[in-house]
């Protein structure tokens, strides 16, 4: 039938076979629909919030004969009913989006009480313990699944009714439990502070179909903080006022004066801080300006006293370290030992191979042998897991050393309950951001001394702040910066190219056809940077090398987006390398299998995942409804509803790589990326290599991130804080 305008609107019902495609989105569907009269299924193109194999459904629309796919029924108006008939409930029920109950069950539970399932469900769930493999266990969580996805589906069609997409339907039940609709249109720009993955725009188009005008003083506030918030997330901790007031009009179109008004109510109500930053007015959530004060405050109770040790004679010391070790120190590293000694808190930096990891282990066996308690802790759990081999200690991840309290959302250890140590040694502190290293101090006996280690020179941290660089710039904490490359890391091509590329010189090729540990395959297209880094990824590397190109190959890549962005290239390499894992599961855009390589994206405290973290998926289960991680032989277990917490891993943003180190490294580099372009991420990026590392891109594009040290200044007051609060310099080298 020709797509006309006079074609006669019709009515049609029936059950749904199988759902062909549905975005969680925009809640676009097409349907492959049993309707009574039709002997073939029929296709229906529609829109529902949620839908689900066995549901009945009344449309109301037009034939239309598409060229491609034949005919279809275009629904206007596509209303969801649960099914009545035996087969169709036992699809629906057995769809898996009742946990707990998966095919096997559906079927037991429908030959049993046939069409009043739902009834015994809802009203009369004992009835259920009466059947084979079903106790109480299940029963509750059955009852609890059925409940919560009833309140999952009012949210879907709330959000669907105001042209808002449905993903996170869970995760707003979650969050609100029952008063999700109620919360939501009292102010619906919570949605944007309170759930993962809506950002303002979404909020404000609720905001918008229930009523709230575009310059009311509650979209300037909401708007204010978002765009406040959407710097911290480029890791700034406060904002000039001016430029705060200039994006924030651009953002929500309106007058400046109602902007002027919103930052002082956001101000009265105390949701931000103002404060000057070399004479200019900025504005910081309180949050973070609360850290840093913090942060300020514990350098200054730290630093305060005399080392636990007492005096350590080091020229006795010394000798006997190295007998203890086998190693001689260098005059540098003799010297770092003598300030350690005497400082009640140190900071050591330095790039790879200049020997960090041997003038700790001999600073913390002077300490040792004096009978301190020693603890040892790094922001990942793979950090610490190297910090662990590296010494021979116990060291954990700052959450669990902080011994995070899912139920009160804190952790159990701060200045009320501080640690029992004598010394704190913080490595990869680069990576550490305001807030967390707030929590940390404050945890630090007054007793206590203190060692952060870690190389000044990487990315500063994904969250807030440039902790590691303001602590040393504040001029007020002793620092040690190595800079010798010890003789056996100058066989590294890795290291002698890192510090090459952290001077500005351009890395050395390799000098014969033997293998080395560093290359630069030159490209001259995006396309052709795509085509071999998918070849070096999928078969020269594990040929030449013998690394596994999934658990061994990391790509790192310094964009998410585009073709030689993460996604892109994900994608593209779990096509090529996890191609048959079963069974598969689609979830926010991403399809995910048994077998693939993901990364966890937010910190997650209950879970004990945090953002960063790298593992495989183990596997799959469609009755239950959950997907199993292994996470550095850690099993960790995901609902299907959280998995927009992780993606996909085969490639990662060089900022997501930080504090990780990976056996080969790929690293994709094009003029395309210009604007990310700079030497600490280049560097960042090759030092994370532990045994191969293979730059493949357009030499002028590896030659501007070498050149390029403009890297953004991250805008915080913590430097000059710990220096107002410590006037005494002397000690710092």
């Amino acid at each position: 039938m020709p797509a006309t305008s006079d074609v006669p609107v019709e009515r049609l019902a029936g059950s749904v076979e199988r759902v062909t495609f549905h975005s969680e989105e925009s809640g676009f569907c097409v349907l492959r629909t049993k309707v009574k009269g039709q002997r073939d299924q029929v296709t229906v193109i529609g829109s529902a919030a949620s839908i689900t194999p066995g549901e009945y459904i009344e449309c109301i629309g037009v034939w239309h004969n598409d060229r491609t796919h034949g005919l279809q029924f275009k629904a206007n108006q596509l209303k969801v009913v649960p099914p009545t008939t035996l087969e169709g409930i036992e699809k629906y029920l057995g769809s898996g989006m009742v946990k707990g109950i998966g095919p096997h069950f559906a079927k037991v539970l429908v030959k049993a009480f046939k069409e009043d399932v739902f009834t015994i469900i809802e009203n009369e769930s004992d009835s259920m313990l009466k059947l084979p493999g079903i106790g109480p266990k299940r029963v509750g969580k059955i009852t609890s699944a059925w409940s919560e996805q009833k309140a999952i589906r009012e949210i879907m069609v709330f959000l669907q009714s105001h042209g808002v997409g449905t993903a996170r339907a869970v995760r707003i039940y979650k969050t609100y439990g029952d008063e999700a609709i109620v919360k939501v249109t009292e102010n619906p720009y919570r949605l944007a502070l309170d759930i993962h993955g809506i950002g303002f725009k979404t909020a404000d188009v609720i905001a918008g179909r229930l009523g709230i005008a575009p310059d009311s003083l509650i979209r300037a506030q909401a708007g204010v903080r978002h765009v406040l918030q959407e710097m911290s997330n480029d890791g700034h901790c406060a904002a000039p006022w001016d430029v705060l007031v200039e994006e924030a009009a651009k953002l929500l179109e309106i007058p400046v004066v109602i902007l002027e008004q919103a930052i002082l109510e956001e101000i009265a109500e105390e949701n931000l801080v103002q404060e000057d930053i070399d004479g200019r007015p900025c504005l910081f959530l309180t949050s973070l300006q609360r850290a840093e004060v913090g942060v300020a405050a514990s350098i200054k109770r730290i630093l305060s006293g005399h080392p636990p040790w007492g005096a350590i004679d080091t020229e006795k010391a010394l000798p006997w370290v190295a007998e203890k070790t086998g190693l001689t120190l260098s005059p540098s590293q003799q010297e770092a030992v003598r300030l350690s000694s005497t400082s009640k808190a140190v900071v050591i930096t330095g790039g790879p191979g200049v020997g960090k990891t041997t003038l700790v282990n001999s600073i913390l066996l002077i300490i040792r042998a004096k009978q301190m308690r020693v603890t040892l802790c790094a922001p990942t759990g793979r950090a610490a897991k190297r910090l662990s081999e590296s010494t021979g200690l116990e060291a954990k991840t700052i959450h669990r050393l902080l011994e995070f309290d899912p139920s009160s959302f804190g952790f159990k250890r701060g200045r009320d309950n501080p640690l029992e140590t004598d010394l704190l040694v913080i490595d990869e502190s680069s990576m550490v951001d305001v807030a967390l290293m707030n929590r940390l101090l404050s945890a630090v006996p007054d007793t206590a001394a203190l060692m952060i280690v870690g190389d000044v020179d990487q990315l500063p941290s994904v969250g807030p702040g440039s902790v590691l660089f303001d602590i040393i710039d504040s001029g007020a904490v002793p620092t040690v910066r190595l800079t010798e490359i010890f003789r056996q890391a100058a066989t590294s091509r890795i290291i002698v190219n890192a510090h090459r590329i952290n001077k500005g010189e351009m890395p050395l090729k390799p000098e014969s056809a033997e293998l080395s540990d560093f290359y630069f395959i030159p490209a001259d297209t995006p396309e052709e940077i795509h085509e071999k880094l998918l070849q070096v990824v999928t078969e020269r590397i594990p040929k030449r090398f013998g690394f596994h190109p999934v658990k061994d190959v990391q790509v790192l890549t310094p964009m998410n987006r585009g073709g030689l962005g993460a996604r892109s290239l994900n994608a593209e390499l779990q096509l090529k390398l996890n191609e048959k894992g079963e069974p598969k599961v689609t979830r926010f855009g991403t399809t995910f299998a048994p077998g693939d390589k993901v990364i966890q994206t937010v910190n997650n405290y209950d879970k004990e995942v945090f953002n960063g973290d790298i593992g495989q998926i183990l596997e799959i289960d469609q009755e239950e409804g959950t997907l199993l991680v292994d996470y550095d032989g850690r099993s960790v277990e995901y609902e299907l509803g959280e998995l927009d917490e992780i993606s996909l891993a085969y490639a990662t943003s060089i900022h997501k790589s930080q504090g990780s180190e990976y056996p080969a490294v790929v690293i994709p580099l094009a003029m395309q990326h210009y604007t990310l372009l700079e030497r600490n991420l280049i560097y960042t990026a090759v030092t994370r290599g532990k045994k191969l590392v293979t730059i493949i891109g357009q030499p002028k594009a590896l030659a501007m991130a070498v050149k390029n040290r403009r890297s953004t200044k991250r805008l915080t007051k913590l430097a000059a804080r710990i220096a107002r609060v410590l006037p005494d310099k002397e000690n710092t080298r």
